[in-house]
Parts: structure tokens; C-alpha cells; sequence
């Protein structure tokens, strides 16, 4: 089996983490269950370009396990996980390129092999894949039934491409759908990004001054939990529907929220900004 990993012996390690996550994602796991039984994917190529962690494994193997010849590339560098990715290879048999860090070059090399692989349905986190596809590889473009695209950017991407005619395939547009923003963005980014803040400043969260600049779905997760853990939050928003929920219902130019509830974010509305 091609693949390019860092280091299969780190594979137990990733099936530990693999099977943890697991257990929080019921739902995956029911989809899983009925794959196994309508094999509705058997015989189909499928190339995905996403983060290499434990919740995309459990992914490929739910795709894999309804009948899908998948293949695995890195759509970020740094959120590879190399013990995941050596999981997949050594236990599950799944082609995997992708190494933590890895530079500009291999990057695309990696793009290139799951290319190769000459899939018919896409799974794309930033629309690199699609757009390297629709660009440099027409024959492969031709045989791909559709694709999915499940950020914002990329489904900005995939417009401009539709616009310039650049598009050789549908796409769905994941990122647009209602859980997405109700779930992955207001709570998985929400959380996520304080996560990511924490262990880069080891920064007491309580106390400190907080600005998020926009007040979308990603937003409003990020401002209601670092208000939750104590920050004075101040939201700034072009939308003055969006502001007006950030503030809570108050009227844009307010005293800054501190007569306001206490949970409410402060709000800087845009004739202020």
C-alpha cells in the first residue's frame, strides 16, 4: 500500500486515540453500522483532502467500512496528527500522506498522490484538492461524480471558480448547512480556538479583556465561552442585526454592557468601529 507517514510504530498510540474518539461520536458510528450493511460506496474511488486527526479517522473508516476505496491526504500541516496517521495505515489499511510540519513541497506531492489515486468523489477542507483537479487534471475532473467542500473558505473558493467557469464538478457545499454553523462552528470552533489560545499563552482566561471581530457563528461560540470563563468580552460587528444580538438586545452605543446582563457580551456596534 503507497503512503508517506512519519513513523508506523506510532500506530498503537493512534489507535488509542482513534477509539477514544470514538465514543463521542455516536452518530458516526450508527452511519458506520449502516454502511457496513448496504455497502452503498462499494467500488468507489474517493480521495479525501482534510485534517489528519482522530475524528477524520473515524470518517474514512465509516466510508471505508460502506465499500469505498479512500485515500487520505493533509489539508492543514500543522493539525496532523502522526500517530492517527500511522493508525490508519498499520490498522485500518487506509493510504495516508501526511506528516506533521511537512514543508510546501511535499504538501503538494501529497496532493498529487491522492490525485492519483483517480477518484470519483472528493472530500475537501480549503478546495485544494478540487481546485488542483479542475486546473491540471482534466481527465480525472471528467469521471468525478461530485465533491464535498465543508469550509467557508473553500466554498468561497469553489464560487469564484463556478463565476470564472474554472469548476469541472459539482460540489457540495457542506459548510453552508445549518449543523455546520449550529454545531462545528458556534460550538466545536468555539471551543477549539480558546483551546488553541491557552496552550500557546498558558494565559489565565478570567479577568482579561476579550475582542472578537465579527459576530457570525464561529463568533458567538467564542464569545459566549470566553465569557463563560470569566473574560469582559467586546464584540465588534458590521451587521447591525449581528450586533444587535451580540449586545444582547441593547442599542449600539451602549455604556459598554456594564448595566447590562451579566452574561451578555459588551458591544461595539458599527458606528462606533
Amino acid at each position: 500500500m503507497d503512503h508517506d507517514i512519519k513513523d508506523r510504530s506510532l500506530s498503537q498510540r493512534g489507535k488509542l486515540r482513534i477509539e477514544w474518539a470514538e465514543r463521542d461520536m455516536p452518530v458516526l458510528t450508527q452511519v458506520k453500522e449502516k454502511f457496513s450493511k448496504s455497502q452503498v460506496l462499494k467500488g468507489k474511488k474517493m480521495s479525501a483532502c482534510l485534517h489528519v486527526t482522530a475524528e477524520t479517522a473515524n470518517l474514512v473508516k465509516a466510508l471505508k467500512a460502506g465499500g469505498a476505496d479512500i485515500v487520505l491526504c493533509a489539508s492543514n500541516p500543522l493539525s496532523t496528527q502522526d500517530d492517527v496517521a500511522a493508525s490508519l495505515v498499520v490498522d485500518y489499511g487506509i493510504p495516508v500522506f501526511a506528516i506533521k510540519g511537512e514543508d510546501n513541497n511535499t504538501y503538494y506531492k501529497h496532493l498529487v498522490s491522492a490525485i492519483e489515486h483517480s477518484p470519483v468523489i472528493t472530500m475537501d477542507d480549503g478546495c485544494d484538492l478540487v481546485s488542483a483537479i479542475s486546473a491540471k487534471y482534466p481527465e480525472v475532473a471528467k469521471q468525478i461524480i461530485g465533491g464535498m467542500e465543508e469550509t467557508t473558505t473553500g466554498v468561497i473558493r469553489l464560487r469564484a471558480m463556478e463565476r470564472d467557469g474554472a469548476l469541472k464538478f459539482p460540489v457540495i457545499a457542506v459548510n453552508d448547512a445549518h449543523t455546520k454553523n449550529l454545531f462545528d462552528n458556534r460550538y466545536g470552533t468555539g471551543q477549539s480556538t480558546i483551546d488553541g489560545i491557552i496552550r500557546a499563552t498558558d494565559m489565565l482566561i478570567a479577568g482579561k479583556n476579550v475582542v472578537t471581530a465579527g459576530y457570525g457563528w464561529c463568533g458567538k461560540g467564542f464569545a459566549m465561552r470566553m465569557k463563560g470563563m470569566g473574560a469582559n468580552v467586546i464584540v465588534t460587528e458590521i451587521d447591525p442585526i449581528r450586533g444587535d444580538r451580540g449586545g444582547n438586545g441593547r442599542l449600539p452605543g451602549n455604556d459598554h454592557g456594564r448595566s447590562g446582563p451579566a452574561w451578555g457580551p459588551v458591544l461595539y456596534a458599527h458606528r462606533q468601529c
